[in-house]
């Protein structure tokens, strides 16, 4: 049998029962290297194993979802799209053409959003950002 992958893990320390199918999806997850949405999930899932429902899928990243093992975006393209749950936070800047999402940190950035905080006299606790923007090669959607 496969060594199991990191959100195969997370789901057994967490308690979760494992069906062949959940495993299919968690290593589809896992593999991933972009971000992809259900329907995607499904289509890579199908690949490995046809007689995975779309329904099952639904219900298993949603199940992942609520145990914190995957994170939900949504960068503006209407779909909701889903990443391992990030050992370490990071954000994201999203190229508006292609749909690409890149992963980035930021020490500035991450000093810059507590002092915000501080001096409306808020302690940060968390935050996501998303950044969109297009090739510096290719003209702005906006015409600026």
């Amino acid at each position: 049998m496969a060594e199991p992958s990191r959100i195969e893990r997370l789901c057994l320390e967490k308690g979760m029962k494992m069906t062949g199918q959940r495993r299919t999806i968690a290593r589809v997850l896992s593999d991933a290297t972009d971000h992809p949405d259900v329907e995607e999930v499904y289509r890579r899932a199908i690949e490995r194993d046809p007689r995975i429902s779309i329904a099952t899928v639904y219900r298993t990243v949603r199940l992942f979802e609520e145990a914190n093992i995957l994170e939900r975006h949504d960068f503006g393209d209407g779909r909701s799209r889903y990443e391992q749950a990030p050992a370490e936070h990071h954000d994201h800047l999203i190229d508006i053409h292609s749909g690409r999402v890149i992963e980035f940190r930021s020490q500035e950035i991450e000093a810059l959003q507590k002092a915000v905080a501080e001096s409306h006299g808020y302690r940060l606790v968390g935050h996501r950002l998303e950044l969109f923007g297009v090739p510096l090669d290719q003209p702005d959607p906006e015409g600026e």
